[in-house]
């Protein structure tokens, strides 16, 4: 099968792992979703996961109280460290060869991210997972999501959401939204509408001629879809 994709970055949120519940994982979920990163490695594609963590902790609603803007950040990063951790275990016991790395060192229980090692477990076909955000406070998941899809040379950046795509306007909310197809990354900056990604992780890709496909997770078949290039949620080009 030909693949329109090799590389793809998935950016999974905190809260979507929590599913249904208020926080922590779902792990029926993330097996279910790690099948479905399996139809698209057995499709050939090489795939990275960076994983974010609102569904035990989120800096920007942490400060405040005492607590400093960068401790705050430092927390969420390590938030995305314990979903990491989780997802690599569920997702080899469901079958899916993973490796876990993290831009925040924490040797005793994670493999520290590089790129060589990265790239290393890419070649052998295993998926990679992510955590620890960029590293660094005051950088969201979404942007890092794009610096690293940068550095893995990763062909599009798939920000999979709860919906099958970008709308006019909240869908949830408007019933007259109206799903857009394709549009541009310059669009998206300068859309206030548009808040699928932070604008931030948007101008890196707009810098950079990064792509974003922007699709619902939960469809069956998403994924490999995505990878071999059959018609799927929104791309942002």
């Amino acid at each position: 099968m030909s693949l329109k994709y090799k590389r793809l970055l998935i950016k999974l949120s905190g809260e979507q792992l929590a599913g249904e519940h208020q926080g922590g994982v779902d792990t029926k979920l993330v097996s279910w979703i790690a099948g479905e990163l399996k139809k698209a490695t057995e499709a050939g594609a090489e795939i990275v996961v960076m994983v974010g963590g609102g569904n035990y902790a989120r800096g920007s609603q942490l400060m405040g109280g005492g607590i400093r803007p960068t401790t705050a950040h430092n927390v969420g990063m390590l938030a995305t460290m314990l979903n990491g951790l989780v997802l690599g275990d569920i997702f080899r016991s469901s079958g899916v060869e993973t490796s876990v790395l993290s831009n925040i060192v924490a040797e005793q229980v994670v493999d520290t991210y590089t790129y060589r090692r990265a790239d290393h477990h890419l070649a052998k076909g295993r998926v990679v997972v992510v955590a620890g955000g960029i590293g660094r406070p005051f950088f969201t998941t979404d942007t890092a999501a794009v610096n690293l899809a940068l550095e893995l040379n990763c062909g599009v950046v798939c920000k999979v959401t709860k919906v099958d795509g970008v709308y006019t306007k909240d869908p949830a909310k408007y019933p007259d939204a109206t799903k857009i197809e394709n549009m541009t990354l310059q669009q998206a900056v300068e859309d206030d509408e548009i808040k699928v990604m932070d604008k931030a992780a948007l101008g890196l890709a707009l810098e950079t001629n990064t792509k974003v496909l922007v699709f619902d997770l939960m469809t069956e078949g998403n994924i490999r879809r995505a990878a071999v290039g059959e018609p799927v949620g929104t791309i942002i080009s």
